[in-house]
């Protein structure tokens, strides 16, 4: 038995099956309405093909790293730089048809698979920057630097994109505040401290990884935090554009997106792991909230606002 404070989604296919019910197999041509905010189940290699051209406005991208790895059954294994660059490029060559001309790709990464995808996606896209983000958690190592980093690739299909910066200013503390005729110059003076909101920087440190307690968190061994995927979405793209998600793994992307009024289409190909995500988005239908986002702004890890979404300003 779960403690009462433990959130976690973790149930049984057998009883998620009503779940499993909602997702569409795709083994034939499809239009954008066949898949639009829907959940599909099948293999992407062999889904894509099956795609509309030219639909998606943003792809973001969260492969298996390059790592032996059990994904429920599904066992990702370690290969070479050059077996995962070709992993890379299968792909990328799947999806890149359903592209829109001004969409925006975002790849999701380690320290060891960084530099093999970015040559790849280079060959490609045009990179336009790595993000660099920083998990809280992590195992300590004897004989190495703890892994506390992951990489996400920014590349865009033309010099034409969308980019909307104000939409994912960061909430930061003012540590020495600077007075303009007495009064605050470019921050805030709140009840709880005092605050500027800033562009952000392709380092983020204020990500926090799922755990026990939040009502995102799943039993997905990889999984991405609702905040992290809500700086992608808000920054490339637009009400009303399709997110596209080829390993969707427990949902964080199509359920970011719903909460931000986009729309949504994610392949998986594990049914444990696309009931989880069916679960999500039912319950984003009556909870809009994104941990960590508050006012539209991104508030620095473990304040009192990410914490508990509570409105000051």
């Amino acid at each position: 038995m779960k403690a009462k404070r433990n959130k976690t989604i973790d149930f049984s296919l057998e009883d998620g099956q009503m779940y499993l019910d909602k997702c569409v197999n795709v083994s034939e041509m499809v239009g954008i309405s066949d898949i639009v905010n829907r959940t599909i189940n099948g293999d992407t290699f062999d889904v894509a093909k099956y795609l509309p051209k030219k639909f998606i406005d943003l792809l973001i991208v969260d492969p298996p790293y390059n790592i032996n790895k059990d994904f429920n059954g599904n066992k990702f294994k370690q290969a070479s730089d050059e077996e995962y660059a070709a992993f890379t490029e299968k792909w990328i060559e799947r999806i890149k048809p359903a592209l829109k001309d001004n969409a925006t790709i975002y790849v999701c990464c380690d320290w060891k698979s960084s530099p093999i995808i970015g040559l790849v996606l280079k060959e490609h896209f045009a990179v336009q920057n790595r993000i660099t983000w920083q998990r809280e958690k992590g195992r300590g190592a004897l004989s190495n630097w703890k892994n506390g980093m992951e990489d996400i690739w920014f590349a865009t299909v033309s010099k034409e994109y969308t980019f909307n910066v104000e939409d994912v200013k960061v909430r930061r503390k003012v540590i020495a505040p600077y007075r303009h005729n007495g009064k605050p110059k470019d921050w805030e003076e709140t009840t709880d401290g005092n605050f500027r909101n800033t562009y952000p920087s392709n380092f983020w440190d204020d990500i926090s990884i799922p755990y026990w307690s939040m009502p995102e968190n799943t039993a997905h061994p990889t999984q991405k935090s609702e905040k992290l995927l809500a700086k992608l979405i808000l920054a490339s793209s637009n009400k009303g554009d399709v997110v596209f998600d080829p390993f969707l793994g427990s949902g964080s992307t199509s359920v970011a997106a719903k909460k931000l009024g986009r729309k949504y289409v994610g392949i998986e190909i594990n049914k444990q792991y696309c009931a989880w995500a069916e679960k999500r988005i039912e319950l984003a239908e009556d909870d809009k909230t994104i941990q960590g986002y508050t006012d539209g702004c991104f508030w620095e890890r473990n304040t009192l606002a990410e914490q508990n979404k509570v409105k000051h300003f």
